[in-house]
């Protein structure tokens, strides 16, 4: 069976060593989560708001490992009201049988998917 997680952060700024704290923070998180194993994986999509230009985040990732994982990235378009400095995953991967899915937003992307942190 195949399944995919989203997953979104807030990146601190727009530097090369933040998006790449912030990708490896956020896959590592969505791996745990979920129970994925790098194996499993299908394939990894990014996009990232046009405020971030200073690191590919599919280059940051594959920096630190993943190096048999598809890797893609895009840019987010902008809409008003969109939330800057914004990486979002969409992971793609392969499971024995259904299970629950843990999305993960971490770092202000919270306020992506306010109806899954309702308090």
């Amino acid at each position: 069976m195949v399944m995919a997680v989203r997953g979104a952060i807030q990146v601190q700024s727009n530097q090369r060593e933040s998006i790449t704290d912030s990708v490896v923070k956020l896959v590592e998180n969505m791996v745990r989560e979920n129970a994925i194993s790098e194996d499993e994986i299908i394939s990894i999509m990014f996009s990232q708001t046009k405020d971030l230009n200073a690191m590919n985040p599919a280059t940051a990732l594959r920096e630190t490992g993943f190096a048999r994982v598809p890797l893609f990235c895009c840019q987010e378009p902008e809409y008003p009201g969109s939330l800057a400095r914004t990486v979002r995953v969409l992971l793609t991967f392969n499971c024995p049988g259904k299970r629950d899915i843990v999305p993960v937003y971490l770092d202000g992307a919270e306020r992506l998917r306010a109806d899954l942190f309702k308090k």
